[in-house]
């Protein structure tokens, strides 16, 4: 088959020419990654057979490289994939016998993963799959195992097995639901004995997998599959009235984009505090055509709450998503409340007696019982993660959740996976391992930090200070373009994530761009609500923007200045406080409020009384507002003393007049590099640590009291002057 139209045929000759064997099965590997048709985020599998060196013998050996435990086949590398002696696996078949005939089979798929550590090739370090035997036991050279939601619509389905036989005409066979492991292998091993000509098997309920003994030949054999799968699905599809009539036709209308944009603003920082009562999460949110499709229509309740089907699915969306029977057209965001509140009790107390139902006596603690997927007809979408990767995983999930329903309906019935079934992919003792292996999550992991001032100086540094340790970061500033050039230089860095992207301001990574003045308090709503749109909601806000205006010629400071200076330095500050408060109620977490203040504040100095006095206000205005805001939110300052470098407060014309204030000698030609360097010094060399100060010496304050290290401490002002010992409280 040479023209596809459900999946993208990527190789290139060329390409794959140049590389040796481990290389070509990582390029097939990323090729068939990059087409999400093909296998979701995270998803599926793919190995070679490969002659070897030995190193202790030096005799050529049959080595199995596979992709391993954890990674992504779209960006996978060599260092993904686990290598084993094709002969040492093919000999645990007798291990693995000797237990199943002692009646452990359960015990002994998990003692199996163990024993590959035994069958280790060259000592490769990266973790074997769970998935291993089925490429080992097959007989091809090559083996694609992949998970496109095309194929699993015809698993998912009530009658998998003669649809398999009708679609493929049989050339593809057929393998009933098992969990991934050796007894899965073994029956795949027995299906290519029997029928030799076979080069595919349907995984019921899983996905499927080929082989074949060129590695070109074993990837278009994988495209042709999916892509005869999607083209009787869409036939069938069509037939039955396609979009209008799928999922039994629209139940809902989608509301218009402004008021769906403006009701997820109103509900989702509550909504995040309530699936966050365990561990904190960040959401996304979706909400395009296809989502609304599926959450408007009639069957949505039902299919719901079936679940997913797919082992790889329900990992990340739960046993079942939380569907809201909510009517867009007669009920407004109150009425949306009250029912996603009894509907979040209610699913809870499912999800304990799912736990209660089919635990094992070994089975780990019961997990968090929150849904990570919630959705509400005419809105769309919201699903949740430890952060905005995760999130963005778990909708991709789910999305192919409902594109595998969308066909499995088409074509036949859409069922589930048992929930035994899924209880023990969930539990299984091998996944807790894996688990608590992971390494330990960062300071500031699970939290969105606003950082208002992030377009350059302490804001910027800060903001950099901040996503080191873990936290989502918003950048804000009243010029747009400086908070996005912030908010680009920590992706560009981190990267935007995995999985699908959300929808509008949902599609981003660690870090966002935002605009905002917080001198207009209608502006500030905006970001706030942008902020919820992003994340779901925030957790603590540093307002660093800040201003000094210079007195006029005649030492005098004109009073629309004076009042610039109190709206930004002091009003700015209460209007973000007293806007992100009514947030911070709904959504119920701790969290911290960091407000800049200045050593200037006990300081009297001679042209500066504007800046000064209104510093020593937003020292009270931290007081008053730890007193306001608490015990939910801890309030307190930064007073940082004169930050020349780095500092957008310190333009080259307010540093040449300082220069001359103080008699440092300066010409007017001299880079501003250096000019700033000498009044840096000056300002140093009246402090008693005789260092400048600078940005990063800043975003360490505003770092440590984000987090809860000083969580007993509000209503406090931390300087960071070199000290300054003019500034010392008397």
């Amino acid at each position: 088959m040479s023209n596809y139209k459900y999946v993208s045929h990527l190789w290139n000759d060329a390409e794959a020419a140049k590389l040796d064997p481990v290389g070509r099965l990582v390029y097939r590997s990323n090729k068939l990654g990059a087409d999400q048709r093909i296998t979701n985020t995270g998803g599926g599998n793919t190995s070679s057979k490969i002659v070897e060196k030995d190193p202790l013998t030096g005799a050529d050996t049959q080595v199995l490289w596979v992709k391993g435990s954890g990674g992504d086949l779209r960006t996978s590398n060599r260092d993904n994939f686990s290598s084993l002696y094709q002969d040492k696996l093919i000999g645990l078949q007798k291990s693995y016998a000797a237990r199943t005939d002692k009646g452990l089979k359960s015990q002994a798929e998990d003692d199996m993963v163990a024993m590959y550590n035994h069958a280790t090739f060259n000592l490769n370090p990266r973790a074997s799959s769970i998935d291993t035997p089925l490429h080992s036991f097959l007989p091809g050279k090559h083996v694609d195992h992949m998970h496109p939601n095309a194929i699993i619509s015809i698993a998912a389905s009530k009658h998998c097995e003669a649809l398999t036989k009708e679609i493929f005409a049989g050339k593809m066979a057929y393998v009933k639901w098992m969990r991934p492991g050796f007894e899965l292998g073994l029956a795949m091993q027995d299906i290519s004995r029997l029928q030799p000509a076979i080069k595919a098997i349907m995984m019921g309920q899983h996905g499927f997998i080929s082989w074949a003994d060129d590695d070109k030949a074993c990837y278009e054999l994988t495209l042709s599959m999916i892509e005869q799968a999607g083209a009787y699905i869409e036939d069938k599809y069509q037939s039955k009235g396609g979009d209008a009539k799928a999922f039994g036709g629209a139940l809902y209308q989608t509301l218009d984009a402004d008021k769906r944009h403006a009701t997820f603003a109103a509900i989702l920082p509550w909504l995040r505090g309530q699936v966050s009562k365990e561990k904190r999460f960040i959401g996304t949110i979706q909400d395009d055509e296809k989502i609304l499709r599926f959450v408007n229509s009639k069957d949505a309740p039902r299919l719901a709450e079936l679940g997913t089907s797919c082992p790889d699915h329900f990992l990340r969306t739960k046993i079942k998503p939380l569907y809201v029977n909510w009517n867009p057209q007669a009920e407004d965001a109150a009425a949306l409340k009250t029912k996603l509140a009894a509907a979040l009790e209610q699913y809870r107390k499912d999800y304990a007696a799912y736990y209660d139902a089919c635990k094992r006596p070994n089975s780990p603690a019961m997990r968090d019982p929150n849904p990570t997927v919630v959705l509400i007809p005419g809105l769309g979408m919201i699903a949740w993660g430890k952060d905005k990767s995760e999130s963005r995983v778990t909708a991709e999930f789910y999305n192919c959740a409902v594109e595998v329903m969308r066909g499995a309906e088409a074509i036949d019935q859409y069922i589930a996976l048992p929930q035994q079934e899924a209880f023990d992919i969930e539990y299984w003792l091998l996944e807790e391992a894996k688990l608590k292996r992971m390494p330990a999550e960062k300071e500031l992991a699970r939290q969105v930090i606003i950082v208002v001032g992030a377009g350059s100086g302490i804001g910027k540094e800060t903001a950099h200070r901040l996503v080191k340790e873990g936290a989502h970061i918003v950048c804000v500033d009243k010029n747009v373009e400086a908070a996005q050039a912030t908010a680009k230089e920590i992706t560009d860095k981190l990267g935007t994530g995995i999985g699908v992207a959300g929808t509008g301001l949902s599609n981003c990574g660690p870090a966002i761009g935002l605009a905002g003045d917080i001198m207009d308090r209608s502006s500030i709503r905006k970001m706030l609500d942008q902020v919820a749109l992003a994340y779901g909601g925030f957790d603590s806000i540093c307002v660093t923007a800040g201003i000094f205006v210079s007195p006029d010629t005649t030492g005098h400071i004109p009073d629309d200045k004076w009042a610039l200076t109190f709206a930004l330095n002091v009003t700015g500050s209460y209007l973000v406080a007293d806007e992100a408060f009514k947030t911070w109620k709904e959504q119920g977490l701790r969290g911290n409020l960091v407000l800049t203040t200045s050593a200037n504040a006990a300081v009297a100095k001679k042209g500066s009384v504007a800046y000064d006095t209104s510093k020593a206000a937003a020292n009270h205005l931290v007081r008053e507002m730890a007193m306001e805001l608490s015990p939910l939110i801890r309030v307190n300052g930064v007073a940082p003393a004169t930050v020349v470098q780095g500092s957008a407060m310190f333009p080259r014309d307010r540093v040449i007049a300082s220069l001359a204030k103080y008699n440092i000698p300066y010409t007017d030609d001299e880079a501003t590099d250096s000019l700033t360097t000498k009044l840096s010094r000056f300002y140093a060399d009246r402090t008693l640590t005789k260092n400048p100060i600078t940005p990063a010496d800043q975003a360490e304050a505003y770092f440590l009291l984000v987090t809860n290290r000083l969580s007993k401490t509000t209503g406090q002002v931390i300087t960071v002057d070199g000290g300054l010992h003019e500034a010392f409280l008397r």
